[in-house]
């Protein structure tokens, strides 16, 4: 594992991150394209919950304190249960966005940790280098997520205009 590629990468699709939420008001955050979808706000407050609940907290436990339980996630069910599609755009953006800087902070300081160090949990055994690289991974499938979301925005936008031009997507 390359952790300095990885954590660049981390880095870089925190960026991208924040151009894909630019320019959006709270309704078009809010807006879902059908009912089994995710809005672009839901999305964010996922990525929010998952910085600090999952990811940073487990990779933490994983390398630093491996005697410890893991405690309960249940990203799917947040959705509803925390009216994730309810909260306020832009403070969910702050928020998001200083955790994420806490993260990016905490990992520089783990260029010397045990990537190889494991823990096993009802989830099964994951190492530190696994899971740093699921979190890694887990941003890219975020951004694909909020490329249909603006793409299904772009479609609403130039009605009654078709966008095929533009190529097959």
């Amino acid at each position: 594992m390359k952790f300095e590629s990885l954590y660049l990468e981390l880095a870089n699709t925190t960026d991208m991150i924040l151009t894909f939420l630019a320019g959006l008001t709270q309704e078009e955050a809010q807006v879902k394209p059908n009912e089994g979808s995710w809005s672009i706000l839901e999305t964010l407050c996922h990525l929010y919950d998952e910085e600090r609940e999952d990811f940073r907290e487990h990779l933490d436990l994983v390398i630093n304190r491996p005697d410890q339980k893991w405690h309960q996630i249940d990203p799917a069910a947040w959705v509803k249960a925390r009216k994730y599609n309810e909260k306020d755009f832009r403070d969910m953006k702050e928020k998001f966005f200083l955790e994420r800087s806490k993260s990016l902070d905490w990992l520089k300081g783990l260029s010397n940790a045990n990537w190889d160090a494991t823990y096993t949990s009802e989830f099964g055994t994951l190492s530190a280098g696994e899971l740093f690289s699921s979190w890694v991974a887990h941003d890219n499938l975020a951004l694909r997520q909020l490329v249909e979301l603006r793409r299904t925005r772009i479609e609403k936008m130039t009605r009654p205009y078709s966008i095929t031009y533009a190529g097959d997507w």
